[in-house]
């Protein structure tokens, strides 16, 4: 039991009190007693709505599990449903044509297209791994990856200069493409002097050792030094070309995260700040030695006019909060309740912002003077209208001008998407993202229709009708509510940070489809995806799509009709299942890891987080349901896939096996709730399963 101070009525965690009031207040110059009585009248006002939006969520899932079960065994009418959910509130009307009226963004969010990273804010090498991702090395990228198969594999430690040359011969062509010379090649140049560009309006000055370029709005700086170990060898004496690469990263308080109580969420914050703040550093052994890591300094380049360009060196910074759903015990409320997570997310991650609008950092975040919260699972407008209130409040607890706080909208769940446009007109003024995700909004699209019938199998899915419909809908429906110019419209997650290759093939589909901004698992990801938005102009392409598919698409179901699966594809769909969310949630739940690179059931490393075990167990609740499964055979898939767990994770010192403590082993168990209680979870969300149970290892 941690120990608790007495503010305003509140029960606050000591540690995370004198946090607020010493490290954020104080050098905000906020009276501390002022802000703790207006946080309690905040959660006065909001508390109670809250709840009350999750009571209507509820309500809702209640209505449309009985329209299912009254019409099991009949053919799915999809007009009959469409109207039923206009009849209760589901979908709402279409708000009538607008623009969105977000002010003060910066350019990484309005005007550039490029890669974003996602990070665990309770990690804080990598936090600043993310943070500095802004540049990297394009021979870093493709040297250490699979990127170029055709590159020999190096046959010496240290550098293989037959591998080296395939590198630079791949480099040179991608500044070809993106740097064009006359009548020439980056190969036949022999330095830096008298370049004859194609454009040269391309070039904008110079740095210490290279110079600098810019593409499609991204910076690209190639560095001359002769007295590297490269750039010796080198004809033209270039030793490294470096890339803009992460434009944005989300610090995440959210899915990659397992903060459970006032501890985790004190460190969380704790990471925040100091990335905020300039000064956050971390220390690691490597080879022996101790290495300290500290955020980067600007890029600083002379123009040929003679004047000074700063570059930024970081990654621009968006803090993910949590959702409506969840309470900590961090703060306790008159009477003993914990206070809703979001609410407090929303009240300390903003304090921490106002630091950076009111110059108390050593480098600024946002240029423009705004705080940059990304809000997840929201449902409706209705949810989304209560985040703008909210964050007005908080605004106003704080002092800082109306709409400082921008709002980033993931559209990962089916009533959101269904109600897109209304959900965007309810932040208009503060927008500045929107994003898809495939495994929770799966998540939501099976338990929102868990009744309605056995769904098709997830790999299948993604060939689902709705899924198209969604897609192509939340870019359309962003480009109309005018968000081009103004916020980033995103594409999901490339979870394999081993198949680079793959990535470079396939992700560039989502420019394609008119994303601004993708999520990729690395630093490195980061750098071979901005090779992508080199080679297209996503803002010219926004210009020529296709219109979008129409709300009855999107609400088709991924019903398995007709379909007759053998013994050995159900058993196949469990394993998978099984492995997924047994190898994330032991975890969690034994080392409070929130994400990492967990080896799927082919050993393939992916980068996983909490919305895994969101698909994986409602799949499962939903073919228990449907009579494909028996709870034996959903048991006993557990079980044998809980042993390829342990051998998978043989090498981890921290890491206790579950082979044979099937009745005792906290995340073992934990798995089976989530899977044999997964029909009653809160639209299928696992976090109240998994607070509870990583609460108890805590306790123990």
């Amino acid at each position: 039991m941690s120990e608790r101070v007495d503010r305003s009525g509140l029960r606050v965690d000591a540690a995370l009190a004198q946090f607020i009031e010493s490290e954020v207040l104080q050098p905000l110059g906020r009276d501390a007693a002022a802000f703790w009585a207006g946080f309690a009248e905040l959660l006065r006002r909001f508390g109670p709505r809250n709840v009350a939006l999750l009571d209507k969520r509820d309500e809702l899932q209640a209505k449309i599990d009985r329209w299912h079960a009254e019409r099991r065994g009949q053919p799915h009418d999809a007009d009959a449903y469409r109207g039923f959910l206009e009849e209760i509130g589901y979908l709402v009307a279409e708000p009538e044509p607008f623009t969105v009226g977000t002010t003060n963004v910066d350019a990484e969010i309005a005007a550039m297209a490029g890669p974003q990273l996602v990070v665990p804010a309770l990690n804080a090498r990598f936090v600043l791994n993310a943070a500095n991702a802004r540049w990297g090395s394009l021979y870093d990228a493709y040297y250490g990856t699979d990127a170029l198969p055709q590159a020999p594999a190096a046959q010496v430690s240290g550098y293989d200069p037959k591998r080296g040359e395939a590198v630079i011969a791949a480099a040179r062509a991608f500044l070809d493409l993106a740097v064009p010379l006359e009548n020439t090649s980056w190969s036949e140049i022999a330095g830096p002097e008298s370049l004859p560009l194609c454009q040269p309006s391309q070039y904008l000055g110079s740095t210490e050792k290279g110079l600098v370029f810019c593409n499609h709005g991204l910076h690209i700086e190639v560095v001359f030094d002769r007295e590297n170990a490269i750039g010796r060898t080198d004809p033209a004496g270039i030793a490294d070309i470096r890339l803009e690469a992460a434009l944005t990263t989300i610090v995440d308080l959210e899915d990659s995260i397992a903060a459970v109580d006032g501890e985790d969420k004190l460190a969380a914050y704790r990471n925040w700040l100091g990335v905020i703040r300039g000064d956050l550093e971390a220390s690691f052994d490597k080879g022996g030695k101790t290495m300290t890591r500290s955020l980067e300094g600007d890029l600083v380049v002379t123009a040929v006019d003679g004047s000074t360009l700063d570059l930024s060196g970081r990654s621009l910074l968006f803090v993910r909060n949590v959702g409506h759903l969840m309470t900590n015990p961090a703060v306790l409320q008159v009477g003993g309740a914990e206070v809703p997570e979001g609410i407090l997310d929303a009240v300390v991650t903003s304090a921490i912002g106002a630091l950076d609008v009111e110059g108390h950092s050593r480098w600024r975040n946002s240029r423009c003077g705004s705080i940059y919260i990304v809000k997840p699972k929201m449902h409706g407008p209705e949810e989304a209208a209560f985040t703008n209130d909210l964050f007005d409040a908080v605004e106003d607890l704080l002092g800082l001008k109306r709409h400082t706080i921008k709002v980033g909208v993931m559209d990962e769940e089916r009533r959101t998407s269904a109600n897109l446009a209304a959900c965007i007109a309810a932040v208009k003024d503060r927008i500045v993202f929107i994003n898809t995700g495939f495994l929770d909004r799966t998540g939501d699209e099976i338990h929102t229709s868990m009744r309605a019938g056995p769904m098709v199998r997830k790999g299948a899915m993604k060939q689902s009708v709705w899924l198209d419909a969604y897609e192509k809908r939340n870019v359309a429906i962003g480009l109309a509510c005018g968000l081009s110019g103004k916020a980033q419209i995103g594409k999901g997650m490339w979870a394999a940070p081993d198949r680079m290759h793959a990535m470079l093939d396939e992700k560039v589909g989502h420019l394609r489809a008119g994303a601004n901004t993708a999520w990729v698992p690395s630093p490195t990801a980061a750098v071979l995806h901005a090779l992508h938005y080199h080679a297209t102009d996503v803002f010219e392409v926004q210009h020529r799509l296709a219109p979008a598919p129409g709300l009855d698409a999107l609400l088709t179901l991924p019903l398995a009709e007709g379909v007759n699966w053998s013994e050995a594809e159900i058993a196949e769909e469990l394993d998978n299942n099984c492995q997924g969310l047994l190898g994330y949630v032991v975890r969690w739940i034994d080392q409070g890891i929130g994400c990492s690179k967990v080896p799927d059931i082919n050993d393939v490393g992916l980068m996983e987080d909490r919305a895994t075990l969101r698909i994986s167990s409602q799949h499962l609740a939903n073919w228990l349901l449907h009579g494909v499964a028996s709870q034996p055979q959903v048991m006993d898939a557990l079980k044998r896939m809980a042993v390829r767990v342990d051998a998978q994770n043989a090498g981890d010192p921290a890491y206790r096996p579950m082979e044979g403590n099937w009745n005792s082993h906290p995340a073992f168990l934990a798995a089976v709730d989530l899977v044999f209680k997964g029909l009653d979870q809160p639209n299928g969300y696992t976090e109240p399963l998994l607070h509870a149970w990583r609460r108890k290892v805590k306790a123990s």
